[in-house]
């Protein structure tokens, strides 16, 4: 009996584990499709980014801002430096026919900076981007007729990494971000994608909303166009690119501070959360919260299988252990393959685990550091 309901117990954890990735995709399938509808448009946009020693990433980003200001010579361009150390503010500070800067009192973060520049803006359409994130040439182009359908309130754009083969830890990233862009472009086809990338989304300016510095700006913003009644949708046309972090340190990190700010953002909203429709608060749960405890269901799968195996067969259960704690090994000293990458996805789903429970503790991160390895 009690093998029985161990054994029922990790494939249920098992199941929890894998819903996001693989079922959640199949039940927004049986979802009845909303199509959007493009118009021409006669809107003004502003883009908006934030840096912080970014010196390495601006020479190509002016590059690709000035090429695609050729193309939009009416685009307001906006940039916030966050007290940079490297260079970033005086290479920014030269370009003033681009872009109109401002100079942050010191570490202030990405959220102080954008609320700064929001509120500075002169367009229709806020644009938001990254330092060290291109846009193609043709994104704003793309950009500005999905706002011709009055039901868009918001859009998010498509980001592609340059360079997703240098590394197993930019090869695992780069392949779970195309798992999300997948699951974006599912929800922005049955009503609206649960919450934007900073790389690069945008939304109408009469629905920016006000907000504390320590939430994540991204996911605030752009959940407050569902908040307000209006749709957020995924346009594949609308395509920025970026670098992957090839440092797997640097990656776990980074998945920790995101947790940690994600649950913090999640008790900020829970209660505008709470009103979505039954289809968004769906979508939330199974894209979000289930994730954020995937590490969970995946630690709790494994020891119940475990303990079920060794009820069943007590020398069984321990050769089973220490085979996981060899291939556990090996995984972690490998230096490329499908172990490396395998046990790299491993690390990434505890680090996330990690940094919600930070949050659920209270914690939180303002600031922010760009990816030396990028």
């Amino acid at each position: 009996m009690a093998i029985g309901v161990l054994a029922l117990a990790s494939v249920l954890c098992a199941l929890l584990f894998l819903y996001p990735y693989l079922l959640y995709p199949i039940l927004l399938g049986f979802v009845p499709r909303k199509p959007v509808h493009p118009a021409p448009v006669h809107l003004r946009a502003s883009l908006l980014f934030c840096a912080y020693n970014e010196a390495g990433s601006l020479a190509a980003k002016l590059e690709n801002l000035r090429r695609i200001q050729a193309r939009h010579p009416g685009l307001e361009v906006l940039a916030y430096d966050d007290g940079s150390s490297d260079g970033t503010f005086e290479l920014l500070s030269s370009a003033p026919d681009l872009l109109t800067l401002v100079r942050g009192p010191g570490r202030t973060g990405k959220a102080a900076g954008m609320k700064r520049l929001a509120a500075m803006a002169n367009g229709d359409v806020l644009v938001f981007t990254d330092a060290n994130v291109l846009l193609a040439p043709d994104a704003m182009a793309n950009l500005l007729p999905y706002y011709g359908d009055p039901a868009v309130g918001g859009v998010c754009g498509s980001l592609r990494y340059l360079d997703d083969g240098t590394s197993a830890t930019a090869e695992v990233g780069s392949a779970y971000w195309r798992l999300d862009e997948r699951l974006r472009t599912l929800e922005s086809e049955t009503g609206n994608v649960m919450g934007a990338d900073g790389s690069i989304f945008s939304i109408r300016r009469a629905l920016y909303p006000s907000f504390p510095d320590s939430v994540l700006d991204d996911l605030t913003v752009s959940m407050t166009v569902i908040f307000q009644g209006k749709r957020l949708i995924k346009a594949a046309d609308v395509v920025a690119f970026e670098k992957s972090v090839s440092d797997r340190g640097e990656e776990l990190r980074r998945k920790m501070r995101i947790g940690a700010r994600a649950y913090h953002t999640h008790l900020y909203l829970r209660d505008q959360l709470r009103r979505m429709s039954l289809l968004d608060r769906f979508k939330y749960v199974s894209r979000k919260q289930l994730r954020w405890f995937g590490g969970l269901f995946l630690g709790l799968a494994v020891l119940f299988a475990l303990a079920a195996l060794s009820l069943a067969s007590a020398p069984a259960g321990g050769f089973a252990l220490l085979i996981a704690g060899v291939a556990a090994g090996a995984s972690r000293l490998s230096s490329g393959g499908v172990l490396s990458k395998a046990w790299q996805i491993v690390e990434a789903i505890f680090a996330t685990l990690a940094g919600v429970l930070q949050g659920m503790r209270g914690k939180t991160v303002t600031t922010w550091a760009p990816a030396k390895s990028r």
